[in-house]
């Protein structure tokens, strides 16, 4: 069974986007990260035969917030405590019913990701062991396990620009096989914002935007209001 994951933070003020948070204010950040969220859920909302939300919050308001987002489309996974790698640990590990199980796991902080690298993941591992989908900070946007939950997070310094090339070492220690998805970007500073708002811009003047709506209302660029927004 292919089985979709998407992590995401439930839009608590002052708790997501904080780097951002610095530059727009915690309110405009928040609402940047939930029209994030709210896009990506639309355009994978058909990809793979389950799809799961692993969300995280401190507040008991999530669990009905993701809900009505997912709108049955998608099961939902409260993440468990820990770091990033041991939360990730924990999906796949839930995850897995069966050796033919392929796993592609992703998260919330690349809005632009386009489905076909997805849907590129799930088949890259029909012969790959994992699949990772480097970002231009040093880490990955995704990444994805066949056969097993393979030991490779353990000891990775997250948050910082070594994450990729670590996991890449603890997969060949492993004795896994791997594929590597061409880069993308996340958005989490203000250089980001601005990569992020030209794209947005450019993906538009093409008309090819249709699942960057709440993205492009909540930086000024839908046609209503083009001269609003971050």
């Amino acid at each position: 069974m292919n089985i979709l994951g998407l992590f995401v933070k439930y839009p608590q003020l002052g708790q997501v986007k904080t780097r951002l948070a610095e530059r727009l204010g915690p309110e405009a950040a928040t609402e940047l990260y939930a029209a994030f969220v709210s896009d990506l859920i639309g355009r994978f909302a058909s990809v793979a035969k389950r799809r799961v939300l692993g969300y995280s919050s401190a507040t008991n308001d999530a669990r009905d917030y993701f809900k009505g987002l997912a709108n049955s489309r998608y099961q939902l996974w409260p993440q468990p405590e820990g770091d990033l790698g041991e939360r990730i640990v924990s999906f796949f590990c839930d995850q897995f019913g069966s050796p033919s199980d392929l796993i592609v796991l992703f998260g919330s902080d690349s809005p632009t990701l386009p489905r076909e690298f997805v849907e590129r993941a799930f088949e890259m591992l029909g012969e790959a062991d994992v699949v990772l989908g480097p970002a231009t900070d040093g880490g990955y946007y995704l990444v994805g396990i066949r056969r097993r939950c393979w030991p490779i997070f353990e000891g990775v310094a997250w948050s910082t620009a070594t994450v990729l090339s670590q996991t890449i070492d603890r997969v060949r220690q492993a004795g896994a096989s791997l594929a590597l998805l061409p880069p993308w970007y996340d958005v989490d500073t203000e250089a980001d914002l601005q990569l992020l708002r030209g794209h947005v811009a450019g993906l538009i003047h093409a008309g090819a935007a249709g699942d960057l709506e709440a993205t492009a209302r909540v930086l000024g660029l839908d046609r209503e209001s083009p001269s609003s927004g971050l």
